[in-house]
């Protein structure tokens, strides 16, 4: 199983969900949401073969931590990981959307600066500012739109840029969240959680939760669930080996090269 997008940290025990992680054999690209996280959560997962840490500085964030930007640029040599990032153009965030849109264009710079890295993207209503960005830098590596909510021509643009898409449980059970799905290309979708933001019933959703995600796929791809499961795995791999080619400069923090152990 694979949980692409995970706030790791904010659970009020991280390691305990770690632990229960691993056992399930679970991968999980830690998101951090901003720059001074980052260190802690390398700290957390220390020794945990199936766990990334991204760099991180939240759209939600960019209006009262945009100075942190000199640091996250500082810390990116020591990941191929990137996340949470992006735009967020819902209405409280309006007012710092042009400054998101700054800092946001100086992180996919910075990331084609170092040969690109892999990036886990927030594109709440604003999926076109986003996509404009991107094409501005098309060498800034793996753009993976989390949790995609734009429009059916927003989505076809992506995938023709070549964006991959990371979907969750919760995504899944709305009509909407699955026509998207259903469109995206199979070989670039990976399933997340958004947790533990994502939560039902008041209760957030664990990284193992994205295995409700997995069946909806193999629904909506009309395939048995090991099909699906498969497709999943083989896409992992694919993204992790992209992530190797891309982290071409010494790494100090980690050892973000190397493709997960995955055991499902």
């Amino acid at each position: 199983m694979i949980d692409l997008h995970c706030h790791i940290d904010l659970y009020p025990n991280p390691r305990a969900v770690l632990d229960a992680a691993e056992d399930k054999g679970v991968f999980v690209l830690a998101v951090t949401t901003t720059p001074l996280a980052f260190q802690g959560n390398l700290d957390l997962v220390e020794g945990r073969r199936r766990v990334r840490v991204a760099l991180g500085l939240h759209p939600e964030l960019v209006a009262e931590r945009h100075g942190e930007i000199d640091h996250f640029v500082e810390l990116l040599p020591n990941t191929a990981y990137v996340g949470e990032v992006g735009l967020d153009g819902s209405p409280r965030n309006r007012a710092s959307f042009a400054r998101q849109e700054l800092v946001f264009a100086r992180i996919v710079e910075a990331c084609a600066d170092l040969g690109g890295r892999v990036l886990s993207i927030h594109s709440r209503r604003a999926a076109g500012a986003v996509l404009d960005i991107l094409a501005g830098t098309p060498t800034c590596g793996v753009p993976v739109l989390h949790w995609f909510s734009g429009s059916m021509k927003e989505l076809e643009r992506a995938a023709t840029a070549g964006c991959w898409f990371s979907v969750g449980p919760l995504m899944l059970t709305t009509p909407a969240g699955r026509r998207l799905a259903a469109a995206m290309p199979r070989n670039r979708v990976l399933t997340e959680t958004d947790a533990p933001f994502a939560q039902i019933s008041g209760q957030p959703l664990m990284p193992w939760d994205v295995a409700a995600a997995e069946n909806a796929l193999a629904e909506l791809w009309q395939l048995p669930a090991m099909e699906a499961h498969r497709q999943l795995r083989d896409n992992l791999r694919s993204l992790a080996t992209r992530a190797s080619e891309m982290a071409t400069r010494p790494r100090v923090l980690s050892r973000p090269g190397e493709i997960p152990t995955y055991a499902g």
